[in-house]
């Protein structure tokens, strides 16, 4: 039967946070891992059948441990992450395999990307059944450079052609399965595929682009962490008293009311 799965991968060490001992998904917030909430969207969203979870081997006990605790119920099965990230995804890919129809529909998400939206998941969802891919994606508001070297500028698009990549990037399961397979013999260290979209462009297949949220930021540096806990009280606040524009100066009133 065809059903739609959550893979999440959380193979992260934390290493751009600045920390050691402790990946940066299990980091908590208000109590919390960072990975908690992101698990909840998809444990909470009427249209995920299963969840599979790629972990570092370290930490698969902890990973258990929370997911009984905060009633992860959906989760199938967590796997040992691999020496990449693209690693990760496969081995969560191949134990979803092994549960589900080749046509089942697959989102693929981080661990540490904690704010997305009940819609933007049924947007891929939709995007899914009727193209077969789904890449969220936002606008870029600032101007993208291109360098080759680090050094010359090669190449400045036009921003109005630009976006930024984000997650869920969602595909038909046994696709998404045979392009890792041919990846894997010819670039088996996925050498610069840093995501799935990049994965299927290299190989010359088309991506649907879905438009995300820009709050659905990925948590890798202490400015993310700390941005992370401002929008969870962004949205308490929202939830609790709507959105009034900031109190004005003076000054600024009477430059509005003229």
């Amino acid at each position: 039967m065809k059903k739609n799965i959550a893979i999440i991968f959380a193979g992260g060490t934390g290493t751009r946070m600045g920390i050691e001992n402790i990946p940066k998904q299990f980091l908590e917030v208000d109590g919390k891992p960072i990975i908690i909430y992101t698990l909840e969207f998809f444990q909470n969203h009427l249209e995920i059948d299963e969840i599979y979870i790629a972990c570092i081997s370290t930490w698969i006990d902890y990973m258990k441990d929370i997911v009984k605790e905060f009633k992860i119920d959906k989760v199938k099965e967590i796997v040992e992450g691999g020496k990449t990230g693209q690693d990760s995804i496969y081995n969560a890919l191949i134990a979803a395999r092994k549960n589900n129809d080749p046509d089942s529909n697959v989102l693929i998400h981080d661990g540490v990307r904690p704010y997305i939206t009940y819609d933007l998941i049924s947007d891929c969802i939709n995007s899914i059944n009727l193209y077969g891919t789904a890449i969220t994606c936002t606008s870029c508001f600032e101007t993208i450079i291109i360098s080759k070297d680090g050094n010359e500028i090669s190449q400045v698009p036009y921003r109005k052609e630009t976006y930024a990549a984000q997650a869920p990037q969602g595909f038909v399961l046994g696709e998404i399965i045979e392009a890792h397979n041919q990846m894997r013999k010819i670039n088996p260290e996925y050498e610069n595929i840093v995501d799935s979209c990049t994965l299927y462009r290299v190989l010359g297949k088309d991506v649907k682009l879905v438009q995300g949220n820009r709050g659905n930021i990925k948590v890798t540096t202490p400015e993310d962490y700390f941005q992370f806990k401002s929008l969870l009280e962004y949205k308490k606040s929202i939830d609790e008293t709507g959105f009034n524009v900031p109190e004005m100066s003076e000054k600024l009133k009477k430059m509005v009311m003229n």
